[in-house]
């Protein structure tokens, strides 16, 4: 279950940072690329909108326990990740 916990970490995360990075778009260039990929708000766009704000809470939630992923995997003896 730890690992499924892991991925969705991963997952939502990624989804964050497409959105953030959607969000720069569009306000440096006024350029949506969800909008610019699946029309402006049809309902394949508003999912996405939706998946990535379900994300977004998601990663606000869990964000104590991310903040300290790394901490705790040293604490129970699993070597660290090298820094990239």
């Amino acid at each position: 279950m730890d690992n499924r916990l892991r991925t969705l970490d991963l997952i939502a995360l990624i989804l964050v940072i497409i959105g953030g990075v959607n969000w720069l778009l569009v306000g440096l260039f006024s350029f949506d690329v969800v909008a610019a990929i699946f029309g402006t708000l049809t309902i394949v766009s508003r999912i996405v909108y939706v998946i990535v704000g379900i994300a977004a809470v998601y990663v606000a939630a869990r964000s104590p326990y991310l903040a300290h992923y790394r901490h705790e995997e040293r604490v129970r003896g699993t070597p660290p990740h090298p820094a990239t």
